[in-house]
């Protein structure tokens, strides 16, 4: 049994994580703020499934709340510690840039203070494929250059990465940085694409493409995710132990215990072939408008997962339809839970 301190686990991504570590038998202190970013009764009922496991206990509390932050993790002495709380959302950033500098960078970095001072396994901590910013380099690989961000929310990703290394360095802590590529799934976000073009759809509502549908993403779908992360626990970065493999460069520092992986399948799908599985999976035509790009939007994300497969031996996999079809099963039951 270990002891886990997640931060977002109200959150889609957090919430999946700890379920499957709960079944496991571990235990988990789940520490979110539950904002109203998007609708809270979605956050809550993640929670409330979470609480039926003995092992789950739940903070509800702000990053930024050092104090409150303090007192929860002490009171779980954790063995691993996985951050994924975080103000998530592109186009949000391009109106509230202050919430991003708020939770992402003095909320990370609280975390960072206590994480120092702990005797901890591994610190794992989510960013994002927008660090990579307009890359053109295909696909994109962790050594690519990642100081061009688009919008205040990479950038805040980005200065969470840098903070980390220098912690990484200064206290030896072992640190993995994941680099999450269009993470989608049952419980997802309301403010993301599929939850959107799903909504739309069944309700006869115009969907908006950006880029006039000429973009792509590298869809990951979310239990792929956390198996990756499961993985990945295990295996904190040890200096001078780096993979020597044809084809892949280990992001291990030559500074200090850390490492950047990307977590995504490697497999792009066109945002206008994404919109065709929804609808086959459906069984409803949408009624589509075409759109320019918006600003910080990016024309593709397209991850190599050489490092991941090299480290864990596993790659995410699961095929698109598959996928959509489970988050559609789930979104219909929600609807008729009135939980959405």
């Amino acid at each position: 049994m270990t002891r886990y301190f997640i931060t977002g686990t109200a959150g889609f991504i957090g919430f999946h994580l700890a379920n499957r570590l709960l079944a496991e038998g571990h235990e988990v202190t789940g520490y979110d703020g539950l904002t109203a970013y998007y609708d809270t009764r979605l956050k809550e009922a993640r929670h409330a499934a979470l609480a039926r496991f003995a092992g789950f206990t739940a903070v509800t509390a702000m990053l930024e709340d050092f104090a409150s932050l303090k007192a929860a993790f002490a009171a779980a002495a954790p063995d691993v510690v996985i951050h994924l709380a975080a103000q998530a959302g592109v186009r949000y950033s391009l109106e509230h840039p202050r919430s991003y500098v708020n939770s992402n960078l003095v909320g990370s970095f609280n975390l960072l203070e206590l994480a120092k001072r702990a005797d901890i396994r591994h610190l794992m901590l989510a960013s994002t494929s927008s660090v990579y910013g307009a890359n053109e380099a295909i696909p994109f690989r962790e050594c690519d250059k990642a100081d061009e961000p688009l919008t205040i929310y990479a950038a805040s990703k980005r200065a969470m990465e840098l903070m980390a290394h220098s912690m990484a360095h200064l206290t030896d802590t072992p640190t993995t940085c994941f680099r999450f590529f269009t993470v989608y799934g049952p419980w997802g976000r309301p403010d993301m694409a599929l939850f959107k073009f799903v909504r739309a759809i069944l309700s006869g509502e115009e969907i908006e493409i950006y880029g006039e549908g000429r973009m792509s993403r590298d869809f990951t779908y979310v239990d792929d995710l956390v198996e990756a992360i499961l993985r990945l626990a295990p295996l904190p970065p040890v200096p001078g132990a780096r993979i020597e493999r044809d084809g892949v460069v280990d992001t291990l520092s030559p500074q200090g215990p850390f490492r950047v992986v990307n977590i995504g399948g490697g497999q792009p799908v066109g945002l206008l072939d994404f919109v065709t599985t929804i609808e086959r999976v459906i069984g409803r035509a949408a009624r589509r408008k075409l759109l320019p790009m918006q600003d910080g939007d990016v024309p593709r994300t397209f991850a190599a997962p050489d490092l991941l497969e090299a480290l864990t031996g596993y790659r995410p996999h699961t095929g698109l339809e598959v996928g959509v079809t489970a988050f559609v099963d789930w979104y219909r039951q929600a609807c008729a839970a009135k939980l959405i």
